[in-house]
């Protein structure tokens, strides 16, 4: 893991209007930068940036945060590798944390192997590009089929040459370790002689989402019965197939900006589609789509359009992986290309133009496409068709996400017609369905705690996001936090900082048990642990926190103020006061309005005492409390400036 050492010398470098301006153009107004929104389409300027803030807003969209949920939300990095993108970046070195001894020897592995591969990839195309045989067979080939140079040489491509050897011997000399060459794929070993393994074949380099190279597809040119068509890497410590998408890491950007991913089979096809301008495409490499494969896409967007072959096997294979693209809440269409083509032929034979209105005007919904395939197998044989019906129940009921709810009841009513059953009577089965997963879930629930000796409220999560949903005071515990972060170190009076005076007034008032909000309250707590530790807590510190969801909250806390306008000087006179001279007045008005909670809740409580009570003198005291208690309210209101209407 990357050190806090390695972590704090990064955050005190980032900047981040250099870091968002690498990938907007930035244009200064005021006191922050604006620009076209990289999220969305928008051709008037509503990104802010702000430098003293840390953060960005789009104004637009919604979409905010800082420098590194900008990597991670425009690049598609993970926390990690958004920081190590950083450390590039600003020449810090990478200081690692002490790991096991295991972990080490797997990180040694996987750094050379992706070593290995880059060296790999550059020796395939200097063959392709600079070799007679990769000239006159290899890159001859490429362009027979269409290709030009600039979008081979965007995808890597290259060639391994027919000898024997020549790549092997080129990696040992360069000193490349023989096991980790064999574990990459590259080489084999038989009967002690080292050899090519993809001799004669173009090279399809296979990237993450960062760019680094993780493994290969070889697909071979002359017509070999006994060889196979394609060969890839064998699985290693960084090449997983299923959790990988060829194509993924030239297409995410293309992906978010058309909320669309077109999934295709082959490496040609998303070669092809992209010289073609259609670049949010990628490649399931001819497998069944996996969990991982599908929640990479849900990384870019939830539209998901399956671009297969038009014969019974391209039907097969697109309908592999429904139920679990359904799982994912992905909305999911399926087009069939005609006329016994592939995606790349079909673009070769009609244009860019016919083939993108073609995508457009084919889709089909991938639920009712299943349906009527299944339909015309059963025919008329009534016991084939009773299946239908259950397999199509089943697959709706895999759509039972709280915001799918919509989907899934105009699923069960476009089904029943085509069916030509009851609506009722495919709702009930459905049901049936969801009941059996539910009480399937709670069974192993109830048997994991059984064995953990202890419990779990499973309801609890539920009424906290209602309860978050509808609770109107929750402004106020925002505004208290903001000026904890944005004031907290400036000086209160001359003996306490405002971080003092603030939780000395919520420990002397019970005010922190009056925070609904469980994330707030998180950030107070850290906060004061920070304080108390000598650490002297910015919001800086809390935007670039690992816990991604303090971040965020965090972000959202500090959003946009308005700005004074520069033209009020032209119409009005004298000095405008700023939040920072108005700090004081911001944080008492903050504690005041939790202290007037506090006094509502206590009256609400003697209210509901005073209605059982029975006895004159316990009534008596009650509407004595009551009447105390209002008058600390009017004292509190007054000090406000506001009005309380009931």
């Amino acid at each position: 893991m990357i050190s806090q050492n390695t972590i704090q010398q990064i955050l005190s470098r980032i900047d981040i209007v250099d870091i968002v301006g690498f990938f907007v153009k930035l244009k200064k107004r005021g006191t922050n930068y604006l620009g076209l929104c990289p999220f969305h389409n928008e051709k008037t300027p509503s990104f802010t940036v702000s430098p003293a803030k840390e953060i960005y807003k789009c104004f637009g969209c919604g979409r905010s945060g800082n420098s590194i949920s900008f990597l991670m939300e425009h690049e598609k990095y993970s926390y990690a590798e958004s920081l190590r993108w950083l450390a590039a970046k600003y020449n810090v070195e990478i200081e690692e944390t002490e790991t096991s001894p295991e972990f080490k020897q797997q990180q040694q592995v996987a750094d050379s192997l992706y070593i290995i591969n880059n060296f790999a990839q550059k020796y395939f195309s200097d063959a392709l590009f600079n070799s007679e045989e990769g000239t006159t067979v290899a890159l001859s080939y490429l362009k027979e089929r269409g290709f030009r140079e600039d979008i081979i040489k965007k995808f890597q491509l290259g060639y391994n040459p027919e000898t024997r050897d020549g790549f092997t011997k080129a990696a040992l000399a360069s000193q490349y370790n023989l096991d980790y060459l064999q574990k990459s794929g590259l080489v084999n070993v038989r009967d002690g002689n080292a050899y090519d393994n993809y001799r004669g074949r173009i090279i399809f380099p296979i990237h993450n989402q960062s760019g680094k190279v993780l493994g290969f597809g070889a697909r071979i040119i002359k017509n070999n019965d006994k060889a196979p068509k394609y060969i890839n890497t064998p699985e290693n410590e960084i090449y997983i197939k299923s959790k990988l998408l060829y194509g993924a890491y030239f297409a995410r950007l293309a992906i978010d900006k058309a909320d669309e991913c077109l999934l295709v089979e082959g490496y040609t096809d998303v070669v092809s589609l992209h010289q073609a301008g259609i670049e949010n495409v990628v490649a399931s490499g001819g497998t069944s789509l996996t969990p991982d494969q599908l929640r990479l896409v849900k990384k870019y967007t939830n539209n998901l359009t399956i671009i297969y072959d038009g014969d019974s096997a391209g039907i097969k294979a697109a309908l592999r992986g429904l139920d679990l693209a359904l799982e994912e809440s992905l909305n999911v269409k399926l087009v069939l290309i005609p006329d016994n083509e592939d995606p790349d032929s079909y673009l070769q034979k009609v244009g860019a133009a016919d083939f993108t209105a073609f995508i457009a005007a084919n889709k089909k919904d991938f639920i009712l496409f299943q349906l009527n395939i299944a339909l015309k197998d059963a025919g008329n044989d009534s016991t084939k068709k009773s299946i239908v019906v259950n397999q199509v129940a089943e697959t709706i009921s895999k759509i039972n996400k709280t915001e799918d709810f919509t989907k899934q009841q105009d699923y069960i009513k476009q089904c029943s017609e085509i069916l030509k059953i009851e609506e009722s009577g495919l709702h009930a089965l459905v049901n049936k369905f969801i009941r059996e997963k539910v009480n399937k879930a709670e069974n192993r629930a109830s048997r994991e705690v059984t064995a953990d000796d202890g419990s779990a409220d499973i309801s609890s999560g539920v009424e906290d996001d209602i309860s978050a949903l509808f609770n109107r005071d929750e402004m106020h515990e925002r505004a208290m936090v903001r000026s904890l972060l944005e004031f907290g170190l400036k000086d209160w009076d001359e003996e306490q900082k405002v971080a003092v005076y603030v939780f000395k007034e919520m420990e002397d008032n019970q005010l922190e048990e009056l925070i609904d909000n469980k994330e707030l309250k998180k950030v107070l707590q850290t906060y004061k642990i920070w304080y108390d530790e000598g650490i002297e807590p910015t919001a800086k510190n809390f935007l670039y926190n690992d816990d991604l969801q303090m971040s965020s909250l965090v972000v959202s806390i500090m959003d946009f103020n308005y700005e004074v306008s520069p033209k009020w000087k032209e119409h009005y006179e004298g000095h405008i006061p700023t939040r920072d001279e108005l700090f004081k007045e911001e944080v008492f008005s903050t504690l005041n309005y939790l202290k007037l909670r506090k006094i509502k809740r206590l009256m609400d409580e003697n209210q509901r005492d005073l209605e059982k009570a029975t006895i004159a003198e316990d009534q008596l005291i009650l509407v004595q409390t009551h009447q105390h208690l209002k008058q600390m309210e009017i004292e509190l209101t007054r000090q406000l400036g506001t009005v309380i209407f009931r």
